[in-house]
């Protein structure tokens, strides 16, 4: 009789093929089920081919008589979890980064900063030429990170990250401090692009920080932190904080709560907790750094002004929940001693005119002539204290997501002033500070909407508008046309931006879009000082085409 071959597959271990033949001793098979060694005798239906039948016997060993041909079930640990094929992973160790650059046109932009991590999109004070330029760091900041997460104990972890900018067409870190140093002297006609930010040549000028986070009892984290604000228009902006389509993005005003540098807190710890539907977070920055030294005489010297210590802490605190398709948060930031660094210094090559200040803060040495502290390598701005609350939402429908915030930021005349020689960002000193700046409170309105349409599951399509008003905290309010405007008039600046962005790969995506952007008013003018020197244009097209690289 012809003997009948009998197969099945054992689909716990890889599907990998037992067969028998008819004629000989059946065979036992140890199987793994669900983590129990059990036998199950297989018992041929016909001595031709076909289906074979399981029947469980009981526990115990492989008793087919010729076991060497077959390796028994051993007792065994749970298997590794595989590594994520998708990230830069070793040991709980995560390499993350990116790399965006494309190409633009500006209607009224600057030459390009070496030191400058942001693109032209966004109207400039200084702005007076159409040009094609490279256009960096436009969905994304260019740059590298460091994360891991390593538990301790069940349910407890240790958690760190570390990560910086870096500018990809000089390769230099993100220093937005230095684009105004190094146009310190200059005439305005000869700047090149000049910003103020948080970022300020650190090594590591995004974040660094470690703490312990829980399943249960939430995250705990100290060290340089993006701010709660941050965190929030991350997820609520329409355009995810592009610098080239999201003025909330570029400008940072709104993310620092009153001031672009606030947008990371140096000395910070941080709290976050989720439960089911509701998540919370409350963070701290302590005071670091110096005061300088003040006096509030007239005449005072170097060897009369007192040093001060700094008062610059901060406090901040978000509710936020999500309920089926839609999401919302609500967060309040305040902060002592904020800077706003303001125009390049005036020089020996400057103009006549007072296109700056040409005092300290108060107001008796000359920061272009003899001054306690030198211009050479220092930068020079204002100081308020800082309160803002912020609310969000979103929904997301079948191929849409729409987006909506607003933020209310009020500023005041610092409740404790600095001196000359006070540190700012990246260990930059200040040459010159403005303690008294605004005549009443300062109070600015920022809101912004967009939506974010799926056309495909690879290509979405972007549209979102942007918003600041100002009052008019200018004493006596003396501001109209005819009078004359200048910065502590009521004014808004705009932004629209609509763009398209393609995922070709997981990793790559190109994206093409252009953004508008205008100012009037009080926010047009360009120089807090004197009768108002105004933008050279008070508008900006920039259209912008480019790719990421993501890892």
């Amino acid at each position: 009789m012809k003997k009948a071959k009998l197969c099945f597959f054992w689909l716990a271990t890889a599907a990998l093929p037992l067969c028998a033949q008819s004629g000989t001793n059946l065979a036992s098979v140890a199987v793994d089920q669900t983590g129990v060694d059990s036998i199950f005798k297989v018992s041929p239906m016909f001595t031709g081919y076909g289906p074979a039948k399981f029947t469980p016997i009981g526990p115990g060993t492989l008793n087919h008589p010729n076991t060497s041909a077959l390796n028994p079930l051993q007792a065994h640990e749970p298997a590794a979890a595989a590594p994520n094929p998708d990230t830069l992973t070793w040991h709980g160790i995560t390499l993350y980064g990116a790399y965006d650059v494309g190409l633009g046109w500006v209607s009224h932009g600057l030459p390009e900063n070496g030191y400058n991590y942001e693109g032209e999109s966004l109207v400039n004070r200084n702005g007076y030429e159409h040009r094609f330029l490279v256009a960096p760091n436009n969905l994304q900041q260019t740059g590298l990170g460091i994360r891991g997460k390593e538990e301790f104990a069940p349910g407890w972890a240790v958690v760190f990250n570390a990560s910086t900018g870096i500018n990809p067409q000089s390769g230099l870190l993100a220093n937005a401090s230095q684009t105004d140093i190094i146009n310190n002297g200059l005439p305005r006609g000869s700047y090149s692009e000049a910003i103020d930010g948080a970022r300020a040549g650190q090594p590591l000028n995004d974040e660094y920080y470690a703490g312990i986070a829980s399943e249960k009892f939430g995250t705990l984290t100290f060290g340089r932190q993006r701010s709660l604000g941050t965190d929030t228009m991350l997820l609520y902006d329409p355009a995810g904080g592009s610098y080239a389509f999201s003025y909330i993005g570029y400008n940072g005003t709104m993310a620092g709560g009153g001031d672009t540098e606030d947008s990371r807190w140096d000395s910070a710890v941080k709290y976050r907790l989720t439960h089911g539907p509701v998540h919370l977070a409350a963070m701290y920055k302590f005071a670091d750094g110096n005061g300088g030294c003040f006096s509030a005489s007239a005449g005072w010297t170097a060897a009369t002004c007192t040093p001060e210590s700094a008062h610059n802490n901060a406090y901040a605190g978000d509710l936020g929940g999500e309920s089926h398709k839609f999401a919302s948060d609500i967060v309040y930031q305040h902060y002592n001693q904020a800077i706003s660094v303001l125009n390049p210094l005036l020089g020996p090559q400057s103009l006549a005119a007072p296109y700056q200040s040409t005092t300290d803060s108060i107001d008796t040495n000359q920061i272009t002539g003899t001054n306690l502290i030198a211009t050479t390598n220092t930068v020079y701005g204002i100081v308020t204290d800082n309160n803002a609350i912020m609310a969000t939402g979103k929904y997301a429908a079948e191929h849409f997501k729409y987006f909506a915030g607003f933020e209310y930021i009020w500023q005041n005349n610092p409740h404790d002033p600095l001196g000359v020689g006070a540190s700012d960002q990246g260990g930059y000193f200040t040459s010159g500070v403005e303690d008294n700046n605004l005549d009443t409170e300062k109070i600015l309105r920022i809101w912004w909407t967009g939506v974010k349409y799926a056309y495909n599951p690879k290509t979405d399509i972007s549209f979102a508008w942007y918003e600041q008003l100002q009052n008019d905290f200018r004493s006596p309010q003396t501001c109209s046309a005819a009078a004359g405007f200048r910065a502590s008039c009521a004014g808004a600046l705009n932004e629209g931006s609509l763009y398209t962005d393609r995922h070709f790969t997981k990793r790559f995506d190109g994206f093409a879009g252009l953004a508008y952007s205008f100012v009037y008013g009080g926010m047009a003018i360009a120089i807090p000082h004197g009768p108002g020197v105004p933008y050279l244009h008070n508008s900006n097209f920039a259209p912008t085409i480019g790719g990421r690289f993501s890892f």
